[in-house]
């Protein structure tokens, strides 16, 4: 079975939060990243405003990911840990 959705752990600071969202994985990640925006913005009660310049980190590497690439050219797999800046 082809796996359409991979679970990630996102740490906010903004808000000192953390969620487990769920994200589609044919999807670039700059369509991932307004999910998980829209998804935390719902959760915290509007506590978190989605803002055009925030980024997407890998926890483990510090990177960023190109909002470009799709997730399946990340090293993103189940319960991976990003940070939302």
């Amino acid at each position: 079975m082809n796996q359409q959705k991979i679970l990630l752990e996102v740490f906010v600071p903004l808000i000192e939060e953390e969620y487990d969202i769920f994200v589609p994985v044919n999807k670039t990640m700059g369509t991932i990243k307004k999910v998980i925006e829209k998804g935390i913005t719902d959760l915290s009660d509007n506590q978190y405003i989605a803002n055009k310049s925030s980024n997407l980190y890998s926890k483990e590497t510090g990177n960023i990911y190109d909002v470009n690439l799709k997730l399946t050219e990340t090293d993103l797999k189940n319960g991976s840990q990003i940070i939302l800046i």
